[in-house]
């Protein structure tokens, strides 16, 4: 009897060992290191024998790396978004591409939540002035922040997420704007025109996906169209903003502040001006980071993984419209 070869599966970060135990009998992996910003040289080597690759949304998945993989048989990205991936060349090649979508819903929305606070009530750098002592007495006038309860949040994507900050929200006693280019019926929130919702909005957020029409939505036309008051928030995606034009809106005081998940480029280089901004809060795209989303994101990604290398339909997968093409 001929032992059945193990397939090759390329990860382009290293993972806990625990997130990729269903792939460990059933395919022969090879990893990228954990820290890896590009698609890994030994890796590249072996893309040529490659079946499954599972993917971070650090690493583009390029026509090019494409077609160095000609017995590819499935993508798995360990996200929801894929603007990581060349989608039209892998369906092209026949190629079946997976995420991982609903998992991250509720921590990325507390996220939100969480640089929300932050930035209007000075959290950090009310911290660091207490750290570094700065703080002689209770002041009065010290460190003042918004007020949340009567304050109107802008949420630009009322998607998933966008409902899940809705929710959170209205806890705060905040009104609810949104702007979606679906018509959405949404109880506790006013579905009104983006132009409108950047110039009644206090604080708007981001949760739209990054996509050829959204990208640099937020630009210096629309920043200024906001209030001097006004705070940003991005959860989504760093391209969504044009990054010049927000430095530039910050350090004139055109809106108040932003707080930022995701940036663009990502990572900012560390000598960026935004890093220099007291008005400016950057967090390293930790939306998901919560034990059980990045967990359960793993165990998706490995679902669709084995799914396409056994030739089945992927639980989650961006471009169904692949199999079509099987037959043809």
């Amino acid at each position: 009897m001929i032992e059945k070869t193990l397939p090759i599966v390329l990860i382009t970060h290293t993972l806990p060992k625990e997130w990729i135990t269903p792939l460990e009998e059933r395919c022969k992996i090879f990893f990228g290191p954990t820290d890896a910003t590009e698609l890994d040289p030994t890796l590249i080597d072996l893309l040529p024998q490659a079946e499954g690759l599972f993917t971070l949304l650090t690493i583009p998945v390029t026509e090019m790396v494409l077609r160095k993989s000609p017995k590819l048989l499935v993508v798995s990205n360990m996200a929801v978004g894929v603007d990581n991936i060349d989608v039209k060349a892998c369906t092209l090649r026949k190629i079946p591409v997976g995420n991982t979508p609903g998992v991250l819903t509720e921590s990325t929305a507390d996220l939100t939540m969480a640089l929300l606070l932050s930035i209007a009530r000075n959290i950090s750098s009310a911290s660091m002035d207490a750290r570094e002592g700065r703080w002689k007495t209770w002041a009065p006038s010290g460190w003042m922040g918004m007020e949340l309860k009567g304050s109107t949040l802008g949420i630009i994507g009322m998607g998933k997420i966008g409902k899940a900050v809705t929710r959170r929200a209205i806890g705060f006693g905040m009104k609810i704007l949104f702007s979606d280019p679906e018509t959405r019926n949404e109880i506790n929130a006013i579905q009104i025109p983006l132009d409108e919702l950047l110039k009644n909005s206090d604080i708007i957020s981001l949760h739209t996906p990054l996509t050829e029409d959204t990208r640099g939505m937020i630009n210096q036309s629309t920043l200024s169209m906001m209030k001097p008051s006004a705070i940003l928030i991005n959860s989504a995606r760093g391209p969504l903003i044009d990054t010049p034009a927000l430095v530039e809106a910050l350090v004139k005081h055109k809106i108040a502040a932003a707080a930022l998940d995701v940036t663009d480029p990502e990572p900012l280089p560390p000598a960026h001006p935004l890093y220099g901004l007291p008005n400016c809060l950057i967090v390293p795209h930790i939306g998901s980071a919560t034990q059980y989303t990045r967990r359960k994101m793993a165990e998706l990604a490995c679902n669709n993984l084995l799914a396409g290398l056994d030739g089945k339909r992927l639980p989650y997968c961006v471009n169904p419209e692949v199999y079509s093409l099987f037959d043809k």
